[in-house]
């Protein structure tokens, strides 16, 4: 059974150095409204599909919670059925922890977030503001703008004229990109965290060109009216020459040897796994692509820049130990320096891609998938009125396009499968995963309000279904925007032309250290 933790117990339980899970079990979008600021979002409706890959360790000690203990509690029942151990429920949920002075943090990824904050104000990093860019452009200066973020986000907008650089690839691949040591470096990013970090990476990597970060990134170039470009297929150069990757080497070397990062054997790392009384985590600092064409047995793709930058994607215990690796020897102890500035145990694996090290598989918790329906099958049965849809999608995707006559529906608020059948004898899901369907599936199964309904999911979803080119409709406006929970508004609206979204985004980055207390402030080894 499942135990209840008071705040008190659990704000000690945060910083007492042992390893514990605390997972914030609500949607998206309730999520980002207000947390705890070491919660990591594990939805309801992805419970069993996230939880092993974010706490594989099934004894840790795990503590989930919401606003009120309602959907915790649901949560706790089934994280014990799939086997964890040590299930707490943060009592009287966020609204508990607010009333015991404890604050709560609008956003995602805050302790990343928080920490580009800290490092800019430690460091000193420099910046430059839109309008001075914008000029020294104009002018034809000898600069070079370096987007850190991943491809696909740096395709949607960024400066003119700018370079699709990661951050967790800018150690290994600069040296081929600058040929000249009077040139201005620029990195940007949407915001600012991956504008400092990057910036400061190449400082530290000790290049000796003029480096500055873009001040408030690609949203402070739109709120200063400087146009976009958007579509832009400029990036790294794939091939990195032998002369670079001495030259990168040496540098990261030194980053290394500065913050005292330290290697691992893939014997020492399979002895951790074995021992069981830590949870590790094998992360690829690579790029996509790389991680495609090979990788080690069950590693995890987190491209060095995005594990910087949202650590709580990819590592979902407090205190676990995080070994990276690459295939180069470089790339990997530049982004352990972060993650252990951060406050992460991170270590280097030895020898990386060659190492031989195999972690074991994250075994699957989810329920049998429910029985396919072809396109054909619902569209005859929908003619009928024998069949219902409940589409479980994303709700941004069900407003954009979805089924004629389809229901959105999010596993932690289904209403009663025997209201929602009626008088039909089947229900089918549409889903993108199967996983998520199953989940909804067993939801409704579990409340046992109507077996004599039969469950079934849409195969091929909602792509067989447009591509068989059936009837669908959008609704722009449905889901209505409260009942939207999986989706925060907060942080997409300022990408979508709200000036005032853009500047709130921004605000909200540069206030987050004043909410921090002390103890949050000494989790953080910039030291």
């Amino acid at each position: 059974m499942h135990k209840l933790v008071d705040p008190n117990t659990l704000k000690n339980w945060l910083h007492d150095g042992a390893e514990i899970a605390l997972f914030d079990v609500r949607e998206q979008g309730q999520y980002g409204e207000a947390h705890l600021f070491y919660g990591i979002p594990v939805a309801y409706s992805r419970l069993e599909l996230d939880a092993p890959r974010l706490a594989p360790r099934t004894s840790v000690r795990l503590v989930v919670y919401d606003d009120d203990q309602t959907v915790a509690l649901q949560a706790a029942t089934r994280l014990i059925a799939i086997g964890y151990s040590e299930v707490h429920v943060l009592a009287g949920g966020t609204r508990a922890w607010q009333a015991a002075g404890y604050p709560l943090f609008a956003g995602v990824h805050v302790p990343s977030k928080t920490f580009g904050e800290l490092v800019e104000h430690a460091r000193h990093t420099p910046s430059v503001s839109a309008p001075m860019l914008f000029d020294m452009l104009r002018r034809g200066e000898n600069v070079l703008v370096l987007d850190g973020r991943p491809f696909s986000e740096y395709q949607k907008m960024t400066i003119p004229g700018s370079i699709c650089c990661p951050n967790g690839e800018l150690s290994y691949r600069v040296h081929d990109m600058v040929d000249r040591p009077d040139t201005t470096i620029v990195v940007n990013c949407a915001g600012r965290t991956r504008s400092i970090i990057g910036a400061q990476t190449l400082i530290n990597l000790g290049l000796p060109n003029p480096v500055l970060a873009l001040e408030n990134g690609t949203q402070g170039w739109y709120l200063e009216d400087f146009e976009l470009e958007h579509g832009s297929r400029r990036r790294y150069p794939e091939h990195v020459s032998e002369a670079a990757k001495e030259r990168a080497r040496s540098a990261s070397a030194s980053v290394a040897d500065q913050y005292r990062v330290t290697t691992a054997s893939a014997d020492e790392v399979t002895a951790w796994i074995a021992d069981g009384s830590s949870s590790v985590f094998l992360c690829d600092v690579r790029t996509p692509d790389e991680f495609a064409a090979g990788s080690l047995p069950h590693a995890q793709l987190a491209p060095g820049g995005q594990l910087i930058q949202s650590t709580d994607l990819y590592i979902g215990v407090r205190h676990a130990r995080i070994v990276v690796f690459d295939d180069d020897g470089i790339r990997a102890p530049v982004v352990a320096s972060w993650l252990k500035q951060l406050g992460h145990n991170a270590v280097v694996l030895k020898d990386g891609l060659r190492s031989g090290l195999s972690m074991p598989a994250t075994p699957t918790m989810t329920p049998p998938a429910p029985a396919a329906i072809s396109v054909a099958q619902l569209a005859a049965g929908l003619q009928t009125s024998a069949m219902r849809v409940m589409d479980v999608r994303p709700s941004m995707s069900y407003r954009k396009a979805h089924i004629a006559g389809a229901t959105w529906g999010i596993r932690s608020r289904l209403p009663a499968l025997a209201t929602f059948a009626g008088p039909c004898e089947t229900v089918v899901l549409v889903s993108d995963e199967d996983g998520v369907a199953a989940l909804v599936a067993a939801e409704w199964r579990a409340a046992d309000s109507a077996p004599h309904v039969k469950l079934l999911q849409l195969e091929g979803g909602m792509a067989a279904w447009t591509a068989a080119q059936l009837p669908i409709e959008s609704s722009p406006t449905q889901p209505a925007d409260a009942d939207c929970i999986d989706y925060l508004f907060f942080v997409h609206d300022r990408h979508d032309g709200n000036k005032a979204a853009a500047r709130q985004y921004l605000q909200w980055e540069t206030g987050l250290l004043a909410q921090l207390d002390q103890r949050e402030l000494a989790a953080f080894k910039l030291d």
